[in-house]
């Protein structure tokens, strides 16, 4: 027999633009989920290890515990996999239009979950753990020549960015690329 060398997919709040080849997941029958499930209860519907790839876009701001979010992802993924997070940024009115946001999204949210980031052994509440491989501004959204500009120099300098320009040019979203430790 032939082993099964497929990647395993998974569409974390899909919605109605589940990602091609991907088990998608949502709390509503109405849109185009394999899985119905409420992203807030634990444990998730899957064994430990499954999924070599998982996508969250535009979910982990309306979820109550974004920990305990990246803890389920961190026990279901296999070691390695790829984890795609797409947020709002907490800088930009997208963040603050939508009243079912919980959570706001910073360039180092995530060192929080970073064994590499000194954040991440200052506030060790989890044990899940994943390498920030990458930060990318705005990367799907279409952009005029100034924003493309700021968003050469935040992708360039994501932290003095933040510091420094974000609050005079705020970006609308933020993709974290992670891997699982």
């Amino acid at each position: 027999m032939k082993p099964d060398t497929k990647l395993k997919i998974l569409d974390l709040g899909c919605g109605k633009k589940k990602r091609k080849g991907a088990i998608g997941v949502d709390f509503s029958d109405k849109h185009e989920a394999d899985v119905i499930h409420n992203l807030n209860v634990f444990p998730y519907p899957f064994g430990d290890e499954v999924f070599d790839e998982v996508y969250l876009d535009n979910v982990l701001e309306h979820l109550d515990d974004p920990i305990r979010v990246m803890e389920e992802v961190n026990r279901i993924c296999k070691k390695k996999a790829i984890i795609k997070v797409i947020v709002p940024y907490f800088r930009s009115i997208w963040a603050f239009i939508d009243p079912t946001h919980k959570n706001f999204f910073t360039v180092n949210s995530f060192s929080y979950f970073d064994p590499r980031s000194p954040t991440c052994h200052r506030y060790e509440y989890t044990s899940a753990r994943f390498y920030v491989e990458d930060i990318v501004f705005n990367e799907t959204l279409p952009n005029r020549w100034l924003k493309r500009v700021m968003i050469f120099i935040a992708n360039k300098y994501p932290n003095k960015y933040e510091f420094y320009l974000s609050h005079l040019f705020p970006l609308d979203d933020i993709t974290y690329y992670l891997k699982k430790c």
